[in-house]
């Protein structure tokens, strides 16, 4: 059961004073999770990169083999201080990573940063979990799952990870749509349908994007706008593809299938670059 940490998560963000301080207060009864908080101030003000790591019983950390999962909680910010008071629809990616932590026991900063903060070496794999509202592509309420992507191609849906959502919500998998453009970085003056897929540019791990989603347009400034099962549904299905990601039962990509790909259309890393190579 995933609700009563989401709640628990919620209600904590939901805040005027959130900070990072917040979520450390909030993981302080549970020691196996260590908390970082870092500041960072950018030319539009400030915001908390927040790191939770939980080493598992088999874990790297512990001198164990099961892989590493790197969760990003992506948004654009908690709120919109000092106009708005409370938590907007953009902070439920950040609501859903504590909440995961739990689970276990416009941005003032740039993407580089960004991404410098948020993904790091030891993940094996990412999930980048981002409110995804702002659009008329995804018109479902709930959560659905992008197809991997992996050093600058976009491979196809995972087969594991639908399962694994279909076990988790009890309904047909849903899915959406990228583009080329969504896997370039941001600041290029090209379309993307919102930063989901930005840790990809950062590493050579596999990364799939998990939307919480609406069927009508919702601004990312919007408050009253986050839905608690929704945000729920996206834990479940994260813990679970966490534990059996760790297990080695579960596959983001492919390895035979990208290899050849490398084969036949070589590396396709510059589309990480915001400038053409040289």
């Amino acid at each position: 059961m995933t609700l009563k940490q989401t709640l628990e998560a919620f209600e904590a963000l939901d805040s005027a004073r959130a900070s990072g301080r917040t979520v450390v207060e909030l993981l302080a009864p549970y020691p196996p999770a260590s908390v970082s908080v870092e500041e960072v101030r950018g030319g539009k003000g400030k915001t908390d990169f927040v790191k939770i790591v939980i080493a598992g019983t088999q874990g790297h950390l512990r001198g164990g083999t099961a892989r590493t999962l790197g969760i990003v909680g992506k948004l654009g910010g908690l709120g919109a201080r000092p106009k708005r008071i409370g938590l907007v629809s953009d902070g439920d990616g950040a609501v859903a990573a504590v909440a995961i932590a739990l689970k276990f026991m416009v941005s003032p900063v740039g993407v580089e940063e960004m991404n410098a903060r948020e993904v790091f070496p030891e993940m094996d794999a990412v999930l980048s979990i981002d409110t995804t509202k702002g659009n008329r592509i995804l018109n479902h309420r709930g959560f659905a799952i992008s197809p991997t992507v992996k050093e600058g191609y976009i491979l196809r849906v995972a087969d594991d990870l639908v399962r694994i959502m279909e076990t988790t919500t009890g309904r047909p998998a849903v899915t959406f749509p990228i583009t080329m453009q969504d896997i370039t970085p941001y600041g290029n003056n090209i379309y993307h349908i919102n930063s989901i897929l930005q840790p990809s540019i950062a590493t050579d791990a596999p990364v799939v994007g998990v939307a919480i989603s609406a069927e009508t347009v919702v601004p990312g400034s919007a408050t009253g706008a986050s839905h608690e099962i929704d945000i729920a549904a996206a834990v479940k299905f994260a813990v679970e593809v966490a534990k059996e990601f760790g297990r080695a039962t579960a596959e983001f990509y492919d390895a035979k299938e990208f290899a050849r790909l490398n084969e036949l259309y070589g590396s396709m890393h510059r589309l990480r670059h915001r400038a053409p190579l040289a």
